[in-house]
């Protein structure tokens, strides 16, 4: 299992995913999920993924050789973002379908899932979700995240605090929040955590770090936001019974 978010605000776009691939007694892998495919100045793409790694990776690979093709299909040539979603399903479905029925037999799914953001000079940043079947839906300023993986435990955060004019910091912040949420509640879920931050017109990456458990910032998140929620908790009404009434 795993867990991704790509926000959309109007200052930019900002992604966030964990780095398990494999939770177990006796065996705990990790594989980072979080590509980035960048010509600064003309357009920056960032891809999360989850689900079947084979076919993830194979998805991945694909794309890179590509995009180190001047000549070649795929991101280099997309006009928008929601093109580069259409290229990425249609490849995605493409993949699963030549490994299906074998992994089948197996017991398998090579299902896999995918968000990708960024923006193409003279075009929007946007942020999309690219399912399984190719198909795939875009953020909205109603709806400006989208997750992928295990995605109930860090949804209630981003409901309470993006919107469209939030800041990118703050979104980055709230992003690693909903991840350490997920964290707490869910083994399969796990450190290191991969951040990107793409402001919007700069049309590159414009800062990306990877969090260990034992980073000093991810642990302050951590604290800071476990002794808010107590605080927020202790300050609320009381019961009539409790005032005395």
């Amino acid at each position: 299992m795993t867990y991704c978010v790509g926000i959309k605000v109007n200052a930019g776009l900002v992604f966030a995913s964990d780095s398990r691939t494999n939770a177990g007694v006796d065996h705990v892998s990790t594989y980072s999920k979080m590509h980035v495919f960048e010509q600064p100045g003309e357009r920056v793409f960032v891809v999360l993924s989850a689900g079947n790694l084979a076919t993830s990776q194979a998805v991945i690979n694909t794309l890179r050789r590509e995009f180190n093709d001047p000549a070649g299909p795929g991101l280099r040539q997309v006009r928008d973002l929601f093109e580069a979603a259409d290229y990425l399903g249609g490849l995605s479905y493409r993949t699963q379908q030549a490994h299906a029925d074998a992994l089948a037999r197996s017991g398998v799914s090579a299902e896999a899932t995918f968000i990708i953001g960024g923006e193409i000079a003279g075009s929007s940043h946007e942020v999309c979700l690219v399912y399984a079947q190719g198909n795939y839906i875009s953020a909205t300023p109603e709806t400006p995240y989208l997750q992928i993986g295990e995605t109930k435990y860090g949804k209630p955060i981003l409901d309470r605090i993006i919107a469209p004019d939030t800041t990118l910091d703050d979104a980055a912040r709230c992003a690693l929040v909903s991840l350490d949420s997920t964290i707490r509640a869910n083994v399969s879920v796990g450190p290191p955590l991969d951040l990107a931050v793409c402001e919007a017109g700069a049309l590159r990456v414009t800062r990306r770090l990877t969090l260990a458990a034992d980073s000093p910032l991810y642990q302050g998140i951590q604290q800071g936001w476990n002794e808010g929620l107590k605080r927020a908790f202790l300050e609320l009404p009381r019961f009539d019974w409790e005032l005395g009434g």
